[in-house]
């Protein structure tokens, strides 16, 4: 087979590959992650670069995506372009600088961390004393410690007992997860018992480095999920998890980006992930089953079943995790198919489940998890939002990263926030709500979603903004940053399918709360307090979510933002036994309500998708 070679600009990776294969394949291959939202099919004209020569002519799609300037400057899709020959590949859009959400809700608890510590000083075996090694360590540790009674071993570990007992003239740390010892170690190591959490979500990994001897939070790393490259939500990476090799390919995927992250964050303390004992995890139920290693095939087909929802614990070589091999993963239950671990963790971080009053907690992205209740009831359910929020489904949406506009206020004059402090590239999910809010208040959108000409506007309020109003394939459009003080020339806009784009993410959004509220007999009033979880629900403005009817205008007031609940909620399964037993009872009892199983989901989502 002919191959020829693609030099990646600027990082000046090179790499061989068949001639026919796609720009997209290239990149997998020179383990470059780019983003492809769409899954790679040509729908979202997100994965642009720029080539000299070498490829396939323009497709069909990307002369629709595409201007002609662009296709003349070499500007191409990556999913669409096939490699011919030698040739440069400049990755436009380089490596982004996303703001990805560490800070959380944080409430007291007993320290009791998952695993435990306990150095004992045994009696040298003799003629009058021919106890097992086994026995003379389990009846060393029972007489010491009240909590070691009765104490199992596993075999693994009963291996090197004899070799290790006497290398430290018996003289040894017991490292102790339940009831079991899960490995013993030369002389006292008690002082290095290090822990790390981990928010495993479908755009962003964060992981927190916990001392477990205090319950201090040493550091935090965090990390783009790898397998954008692969589809920018749960659908597309299910889908690509069918193809060959492709559940092994995201799996192996994230298990890199994680044995990364816990090296660096050890290498930040001066330790090493050889001093790290125990992790724990929470994720939708999609990124659990892609970390385990679990085909998601059956949660994306009706009914909807997951392979497994029980909190699990495993040794870390199960997963291919590097820490300490005596260690342990904790990995936090699931509730259903499309409600995961990370909602498990929300309700465990902010105790929903010990609530006198009704409240209701949001976790906004590619999906939108939601649970409502109190003590005495939790009903749930997932709606799929679509990619709006992160900018996929968007003609000029992208991710909250560097030149992102995420905030826009309307007064005399538009004042746009960047992130970054950078020429603009883009809007994010919060800076879309911003900015139909206070189109709406303007009077320039409609409740029913049109753009409407400057003729039509009849608030004085709106004669500032009117000349931003223009034409975009033969539609309506607000023009929100023109080409020349855009980073990559090209103007920012917001477009009529953009609109509708948004309008049936919060249609379904509000749809969810309202069939929730039906399910537990209350008025949206009597909700109490709405908790808004995840980076996006952190980073909107949340009386801008009731204009725009995302959350109720019911709601409006009685918002709390508590940052990466779910990042909490695993590090409180860390650092306490009876929290991660907690984890499973939650998730038994939350109810789970399959919204395209409701007779009037699509009514009331139609009515919701209304401004």
């Amino acid at each position: 087979m002919e191959h020829c070679n693609v030099v990646f600009k600027p990082q000046g990776n090179v790499v061989s590959v068949p001639v026919g294969q796609t720009t997209r394949e290239a990149l997998y291959l020179a383990g470059l992650s780019y983003d492809f939202p769409c899954g790679g099919n040509g729908k979202c004209g997100k994965c642009r670069v720029q080539v000299s020569g070498g490829t396939s002519e323009p497709t069909a799609q990307e002369h629709h995506l595409l201007s002609e300037a662009e296709l003349a400057e070499g500007v191409r899709l990556a999913c669409h372009t096939r490699i011919l020959k030698d040739t440069e590949v400049l990755l436009m859009e380089g490596v982004k600088k996303s703001n990805i959400l560490t800070k959380s809700v944080t409430r007291a608890l007993e320290l009791v961390p998952v695993v435990s510590k306990r150095y004992v000083e045994l009696p040298l075996p003799h003629l009058e004393d021919q106890r097992s090694d086994w026995q003379r360590l389990q009846d060393g540790l029972a007489e010491a410690f009240t909590d070691c009674q009765e104490l199992t071993i596993q075999l693994s570990v009963l291996k090197g007992l004899s070799a290790t007992l006497r290398g430290a003239d018996f003289k040894v740390t017991a490292l102790i997860q339940g009831q079991e010892v899960c490995g013993v170690e030369k002389h006292d190591t008690t002082s290095r018992l290090l822990g790390m959490a981990f928010d495993i979500g479908t755009t962003t990994i964060v992981g927190y480095l916990m001392d477990l001897h205090t319950g201090r939070e040493l550091c935090h790393v965090s990390a783009l999920n790898p397998q954008t490259k692969f589809g920018g939500d749960v659908i597309s990476r299910t889908a690509y998890s069918n193809q060959k090799n492709g559940l092994e390919e995201l799996h192996l995927t994230v298990i890199e980006t994680l044995n990364r992250l816990i090296e660096t964050a050890a290498s930040r303390v001066e330790a090493t992930p050889d001093d790290i004992y125990a992790l724990s995890f929470a994720g939708n139920t999609c990124m659990h089953h892609l970390f385990l290693g679990l085909s998601p095939r059956h949660i994306a087909l009706v009914p909807y079943v997951p392979v497994v929802s029980n909190a699990l614990v495993l040794a870390p070589a199960a997963i291919d995790l590097v820490i300490n091999p005596a260690g342990r993963a904790f990995v936090l239950p699931n509730v259903a198919g499309y409600v995961g671990g990370d909602t498990v963790a929300v309700v465990l971080a902010t105790e929903m489940d010990r609530s006198d009053t009704m409240k209701l907690a949001i976790d906004i992205g590619t999906n939108g998890e939601m649970v409502l209740g109190t003590r005495d009831r939790l009903v749930s359910c997932s709606t799929a939002a679509g990619p709006a929020f992160e900018g996929a489904q968007i003609s000029s949406g992208m991710r909250g990263a560097d030149g992102a506009i995420d905030h826009i206020r309307f007064g005399e004059t538009m004042e746009l926030s960047v992130i970054g402090d950078v020429k603009p590239k883009g809007i994010c999910g919060s800076g879309l709500i911003d900015l139909v809010a206070g189109l709406l208040e303007l009077g320039i959108i409609t409740k029913p979603g049109r753009i409407l000409s400057a003729d039509r506007v009849d608030n004085p309020k709106a004669a500032p903004f009117l000349d931003r109003l223009v034409t975009f394939e033969n539609s309506p459009a607000f023009l929100l940053v023109d080409e020349q003080a855009t980073a990559h020339g090209r103007p920012i806009l917001l477009t009529q399918g953009d609109i509708r784009s948004l309008q049936a993410a919060k249609g379904a959004i509000a749809a969810g709360v309202r069939i929730l509220c039906e399910k537990q007999g209350i008025a949206l009033e009597e909700i109490t307090e709405v908790i808004l979880a995840g980076a996006f629900g952190n980073y909107m403005d949340p009386h801008n979510a009731c204009v725009i009817g995302l959350i109720p205008k019911e709601l409006d007031g009685r918002i709390t933002m508590v940052g990466n609940a779910a990042g909490a909620g695993a590090k409180m399964a860390l650092l306490s036994r009876d929290e991660f037993r907690r984890a499973s009872d939650i998730s038994k009892v939350v109810e789970y309500i399959e919204l395209g199983a409701h007779k009037d989901f699509n009514t009331v989502f139609a009515y919701n998708t209304r401004f």
